[in-house]
Parts: C-alpha cells; structure tokens; sequence
C-alpha cells in the first residue's frame, strides 16, 4: 500500500486511474480545482487547490510526503519547475502526463527518441506563452533537469472513450448522424489512439514498475482517417460528407497534414500488455453512435 497523491482526477482517464488505484488499495489524495465533483466521496482524501499557485502547492505538502505522485494537469515549465521546487525531497516518483503532441506529424511513427527532453532549451513561461505541444515539451524538459526524483513521462495520443468530456470522437459521429459536414486535410493519413481504460491501466502500471525517463503509450496499430469514417458510416448507417477544405466549425479534431502515431515497443519490452486497436475502436464507435440515433 503507498500513499499516492493524484493532481487531476475527476474526469475521464484520470478518474480511472483513481479508481484503479483504489482498488489496488493504496491510500490516494486528489488535488483538483473543485470545479468537478469528487466522485469517489470518502475513499479518497480531496484537497481543492489551484495547480498554477506555487503557494497553494506549498501549503499541500506541509510536513507530507508521497510515495508516488500522479500529475495529470501541467501545461508549462513554470508549472514544472514550481513542482520541483515543491516537491524535491518529498516524494518518491512522479509520473507526469505528457503526449503525442511533443512529435511534429511528418508521416514517420515516433519513438521516444524523436523529442529529447534531457537536452532541450528550456524557456520559462506559463501556458498562455506557448502552444500545448510545447509547453509539454517544455515541463518534459524542466522535469528532468530539475526533479530530484524518478519522473516518467506518459506520452499519450488522443484518448478514447464514451465519457470523453473532450467529445472528438463524439464530433464525427454526431456531424455524419445529423448530414453535417467534416472539414479534413489528409484522408489518408494514419494516427494511433488509447482507450481511457488502458490509459490508466498504463499510469497505474508506469507508478509500480521500475521504469523512468519517456514512454510511449498507445494501443498497437493506426487507422488512417478514411478508414474510421467508414467505422462512422457503417455506425449511423450514414454516409459522410467530406470536406478538404472548410472553416473551423467542421473541421475534425482529427485534421491532420501526415500520418501521427507513436511506436510502443519501449514500453511493451519493459513489460507492458497493449491492447490491439482494431480490437475496441469499432465497438466503442457503435456504443458512441447509439447517442445520435
């Protein structure tokens, strides 16, 4: 058992994992703003903070200590360095919460080595001075120039699920179910994905192992974008409206120049069990259609 501290996890991937962890029978701590209820009412002890304030993260860690640290809301390095500087000497792990987003979509499947964050320049800055993909790539690089303990950083894809608040996948089945139209750029090109529940199965397993450094994670295979719309159509039984051009308000979420995916054989010889994408994402298309008939 080991006491686990859980920044984000209310919603989606992150509440799967709190409820992993749960299970598993640890004693967890989740620290979020509030704006989402605590799911899991007593099981867990839930402090309300706001995960920019460096004061408030100060305050939390007021004579505690962690075995193992899930951070699923950072989005820069000042983020990261004020994390550092919180939590050096005070926890045993952290696994950080990073994505596919740290890779250029140039068509080639990624591995870890494609983004190195040990020799990256670092520029300070909050979330609202960088684009998403660098401001990860940026706490990457702050994390391992400046933690003094083991950090993993989970490099996710886009995640799936039926209760995803984010509702992209959501996106294509509604817009092909209603005859509305999706604005794409490459029909051809190819991108990999995980599925919420082995999302956190994955930061559960990355928090146990004896593991460190940069891990991608992802559900081995890719579908090009032509071939999930076929899944859409044959879903709603409605045939989809393409656009290669178009303005923001049908464009895909999905609207990709070149093939984006991730290579997972690092973490699967490290001893990870992926599923096979072909073996959920049709039926998680039907279950999402189902809202839309």
């Amino acid at each position: 058992m080991k006491n686990i501290l859980v920044l984000g996890g209310t919603r989606f991937f992150g509440r799967k994992l709190v409820e992993l962890l749960i299970d598993q029978g640890h004693n967890v701590t989740i620290a979020t703003r509030g704006q989402s209820a605590n799911p899991f009412g007593d099981k867990v002890e839930h402090v309300t903070l706001d995960r920019a304030k460096k004061e408030q993260l100060e305050e939390l860690m007021d004579n505690r200590t962690f075995d193992l640290v899930y951070d699923n809301i950072c989005y820069s390095p000042n983020e990261a360095k004020a994390f550092c500087d919180v939590f050096n000497g005070k926890i045993g792990k952290l696994v950080f919460t990073s994505t596919l987003s740290t890779y250029e979509p140039n068509g080639v499947a990624k591995i870890e080595a494609d983004f190195d964050p040990y020799s990256y320049d670092i520029r300070m800055g909050d979330t609202t001075d960088f684009t998403y993909s660098e401001g990860k790539r940026q706490a990457e690089a702050v994390f391992y120039k400046y933690a003094q303990f083991p950090v993993v950083a989970v490099r996710f894809p886009i995640v799936m699920g039926e209760d995803d608040y984010t509702e992209r996948l959501h996106f294509h089945v509604k817009r092909v179910a209603q005859g509305e139209a999706i604005g794409f750029l490459n029909m051809d090109a190819e991108m990999s994905f995980i599925q919420a529940t082995e999302a956190a199965r994955f930061l559960a397993w990355a928090g146990e192992a004896n593991i460190e450094g940069p891990y991608n994670a992802t559900a081995t295979g890719t579908i090009s974008l032509r071939a999930l719309m076929d899944l859409v159509e044959e879903a709603t039984g409605k045939h989809a409206k393409i656009s290669l051009v178009g303005n923001d308000d049908i464009r895909s979420p999905y609207a990709i120049p070149a093939s984006w995916y991730m290579n997972n054989d690092k973490a699967t010889e490290a001893g990870f069990d992926f599923t096979d994408l072909t073996s959920w994402l049709a039926n998680l298309v039907r279950n999402i259609a189902k809202q839309y008939a």
